[in-house]
């Protein structure tokens, strides 16, 4: 592979990635959400938690922030398939995809990013487990805010993402965020 083509293999798997902001968390239209935020737009706020968890848990936030941002960015290529239609499908694992999606790029992006994600659905460290707190504890708070929308059923998401927390500051925050308002940020600023 020359390094013309490497940088335009590069430079397309970057491209694939502005697809995260097109797509929308599919499983949140069983709760009844018609409008669900994207990928993006999760893993954003995912990588955001990640590195907030991690600075309270003595992990290391970098490394939690970035296996957060690449923890699915295999939805380009399978979707957003939600818990119950897992069920039903034998998709290609996580680790397989990226493998694909990198398979152009630059030697040394492709190692890194498939060792990201390999290490993200493989790993044991602290920063794995912090990083899939991160999101549940993400899935949890957009779950609460599509509570305060309206959305009723949201509050299944809520409950069973808050259930498989595991660290203690997962559990900490998760215990704080009840009964707070989206909102309510602004409030704790101000006083």
């Amino acid at each position: 592979m020359t390094d013309d083509q490497a940088d335009k293999g590069t430079v397309g798997y970057l491209l694939e990635m502005g697809a995260l902001k097109r797509g929308k968390r599919s499983g949140w239209w069983i709760a009844g959400v018609k409008d669900p935020e994207t990928i993006a737009e999760h893993s954003f706020r995912t990588a955001i938690i990640g590195a907030v968890l991690a600075m309270m848990e003595g992990a290391d936030p970098a490394k939690v922030a970035l296996l957060c941002t690449f923890h699915d960015t295999q939805e380009t290529r399978v979707g957003d398939i939600p818990w119950i239609g897992r069920r039903y499908l034998e998709a290609a694992t996580n680790e397989k995809v990226t493998a694909d999606q990198v398979s152009k790029a630059h030697p040394a992006v492709a190692e890194g990013i498939k060792g990201v994600v390999h290490e993200y659905e493989n790993g044991d460290s602290l920063e794995v487990l912090v990083a899939h707190d991160a999101d549940k504890l993400e899935c949890m708070l957009q779950g609460m805010e599509y509570l305060e929308q309206g959305y009723r059923n949201a509050q299944e998401w809520v409950d069973t993402t808050r259930a498989k927390l595991k660290t203690p500051s997962a559990l900490a925050l998760a215990e704080a965020a009840q009964g707070m308002s989206s909102a309510e940020w602004k409030h704790i600023y101000l006083s």
